[in-house]
């Protein structure tokens, strides 16, 4: 399955992004979809996860209450809403997916990868 993650761009703090992961190649309606980010000089780490369903997520505790993911299995698309951007959500983004219906959140465990898109907030 390819996945192409878009929709980071240059944002004021404060400000909000839709980050969008379309996959092809293969439905992944049952399979969990993570959203992981990877910010400069540090470690690439989980922001956010759906179960394949969509009726379970799952949230890192730096962007509870700011970010909100959900899907569309009809589309192929998960989307990660990002509210109230901090400097310290700057990062690039990373979707990801792999085999498993239930939300991971160690990179390990996901086996595709889409590109990134980079997301900058500035102050």
């Amino acid at each position: 399955v390819q996945l192409q993650a878009s929709g980071g761009g240059l944002v004021q703090a404060g400000g909000s992004l839709r980050l969008s992961c379309v996959a092809s190649g293969r439905t992944f309606s049952y399979i969990a979809v993570g959203w992981f980010r990877q910010a400069p000089g540090k470690e690439r780490e989980f922001v956010a996860g759906v179960s394949w369903s969509g009726g379970s997520t799952n949230y890192a505790d730096s962007v509870k209450g700011r970010f909100t993911i959900s899907r569309d299995n009809a589309r192929n698309t998960v989307w990660l809403q990002m509210s109230s951007l901090k400097r310290e959500d700057t990062a690039v983004y990373y979707c990801a997916t792999g085999t498993i219906a239930t939300i991971r959140q160690t990179s390990e465990e996901y086996a595709y990868w889409g590109q990134g898109t980079l997301v900058t907030v500035s102050s």
